[in-house]
């Protein structure tokens, strides 16, 4: 039996996404609490891997299980198990041949940016932070020139294993919400702190360090050495995952999916 599950965690304590030798990953975590449900190991495969600090709202998993328990077992019997940062939202039998990293035609990451002079407690570890001000319609140009599809490697990182930097942008917004500037952005794939590097690009442009031309050269140039330093991981969240509707999968639940503006 396959079984998908929608996950969100919190990942300022975790050291990412994939598991360690030290244990301290959401992986490590979420696959300890499935075996005190199954009573046998679980390995669980997901939608996108997630680096050290960053969170996740709409992370999807799947994993193969020959235990029978119903599914609020694995929602809220799991969740007794997880540490507070981690909760499984739902779960979902699935065919055999839903995988959640191949059956996903795309990915939606958030970033969150508290802009003022004064840092956030509230937001501390969930959020970044630029102490000059933005301009959020001169980030939203420049934004535009990065749809579409593009070779990306100005805003690759150096260990990136992607065979291909060649990716297609579907969306790329930035709106404010008084002291809160969100970025969206959607793409079938993401090269590794692709997002976080198109951000500080943006906010050396917000700012008025650039014009929103500038973004356009970036990409031409292909050199991650011209564009912005990598932002905060604190602010990153990976909000939704896409699938086909033949798989069945829960999006209601899940304002990003659904274009909704909460963060």
């Amino acid at each position: 039996m396959r079984v998908a599950l929608g996950v969100e965690y919190d990942g300022s304590d975790f050291s990412g996404w994939q598991k360690q030798p030290a244990g301290v990953t959401v992986q490590d975590a979420l696959e300890a609490a499935l075996e005190k449900i199954a009573g046998v190991p679980i390995n669980v495969v997901c939608a996108g891997r997630t680096d050290a600090g960053v969170h996740a709202t709409g992370q999807v998993v799947h994993f193969d299980t020959t235990a029978s328990r119903p599914l609020t077992a694995w929602v809220r019997g799991v969740n007794t198990f997880l540490p507070s940062a981690v909760a499984v939202r739902w779960a979902q039998p699935v065919d055999e041949a839903f995988h959640a990293r191949f059956s996903a035609f795309g990915r939606c990451y958030r970033y969150l940016l508290i802009n003022r002079p004064q840092r956030s407690g509230v937001w501390h570890g969930r959020a970044g932070w630029y102490h000059h001000p933005l301009d959020e319609a001169v980030m939203q140009r420049a934004a535009d020139r990065l749809l579409g599809e593009h070779d990306f490697s100005a805003f690759r990182a150096a260990e990136c294993q992607a065979k291909s930097p060649i990716k297609t942008l579907r969306r790329a917004d930035v709106r404010r919400f008084g002291d809160m500037v969100v970025f969206d952005f959607e793409a079938s794939a993401f090269l590794h702190h692709m997002v976080r590097n198109m951000v500080g690009s943006l906010v050396y442009v917000g700012q008025g360090k650039h014009q929103d031309e500038w973004i356009s050269e970036l990409l031409a140039s292909g050199d991650r050495r011209q564009a912005a330093p990598t932002f905060s991981a604190a602010g990153l969240y990976l909000a939704g995952v896409r699938y086909e509707a033949q798989w069945g999968l829960p999006v209601a639940d899940n304002p990003f999916l659904a274009g909704g503006a909460c963060f």
